[in-house]
């Protein structure tokens, strides 16, 4: 069973509920070393000492917080245990909020959270809460030497907590620059365009959605080791302006014909 990386409690009004948090989410890209272009060797990390004249590992250092111009104040592991907020280990609900009301774009990472055995009931209760009202926990924990926005929901026999990005981490639109078209839409596009996107509306299924590029890389690194060289596949052309509406109408067409093609294949038997 996975490790948590998390203990602490989830505290709304009175109720006091502990709980173990786990990762939801693992990375699995391909690695890559850097490697010397010369002998393809994989060099070693090192750290240089100017004042001592020596170099040393990564087992010799310590976290130092610069407060004044080259001065520093060592902190340990066993300090940042007692930096005095109350989310170091306790996710405090500040309020229940309308899971339409956070932006996609504030979320970040994902977690699981699962009861401490003595606090299974009230765990399930206030799953069995966020479920009925349709709302999701606001609040803020502290890990990874950092106080993070986080937000609670239900998910199955769980719940998962999603920290969310504070508002000034958010880069405003308007920093950007970002200038709207300067052109009116015509209704026959638009409504080619609603066409297209109700002949391709279908619900969201992950496992549809497969890591084609991980799998495209593998297959490059295995003609690599024989010796062969894959075809780039050509970015399609943007079509322009003045054939918009055939593009437009090829797309419904095409997507019209497999919206039917699916429906015309045998479904695979349930299993009992």
């Amino acid at each position: 069973m996975p490790r948590a990386m998390w203990k602490g409690v989830i505290s709304f009004g009175m109720v006091v509920i502990p709980v173990q948090m786990y990762t939801a989410t693992a990375a699995k890209a391909i690695n890559f070393h850097f490697l010397h272009k010369k002998c393809l060797t994989k060099p070693k990390q090192v750290r240089f000492c100017e004042q001592d004249n020596e170099y040393f590992g990564l087992e010799d250092t310590v976290k130092g917080y610069e407060f004044a111009k080259g001065q520093y104040i060592v902190l340990k592991d066993a300090d940042f245990e007692k930096v005095p907020v109350k989310s170091l280990h306790n996710i405090e609900i500040a309020a229940f909020v309308k899971p339409e009301s956070i932006d996609p774009l504030y979320y970040d990472a994902s977690y699981y959270l699962a009861p401490e055995p003595i606090a299974a009931k009230p765990f399930a209760l206030f799953r069995e809460a966020l479920v009925k009202t349709g709302r999701l926990g606001v609040a803020k924990i502290a890990f990874a030497k950092r106080e993070h926005l986080c937000c609670l929901r239900p998910l199955n026999g769980a719940i998962a907590l999603h920290t969310l990005h504070h508002v000034h981490e958010i880069v405003p639109l308007a920093d950007l620059e970002l200038t709207a078209p300067d052109f009116k839409v015509k209704k026959e596009e638009l409504d080619l365009a609603l066409s297209l996107l109700n002949a391709m509306a279908k619900d969201f299924k992950p496992e549809e959605f497969p890591d084609e590029y991980h799998e495209a890389l593998k297959k490059l690194v295995a003609a690599k080791l024989d010796g062969k060289e894959l075809k780039a596949i050509k970015t399609p052309e943007a079509a322009k302006p003045a054939d918009l509406m055939s593009a437009l109408r090829a797309s419904v067409e095409t997507a019209m014909k497999h919206a039917e093609t699916k429906l015309k294949q045998p479904k695979s038997p349930s299993r009992a």
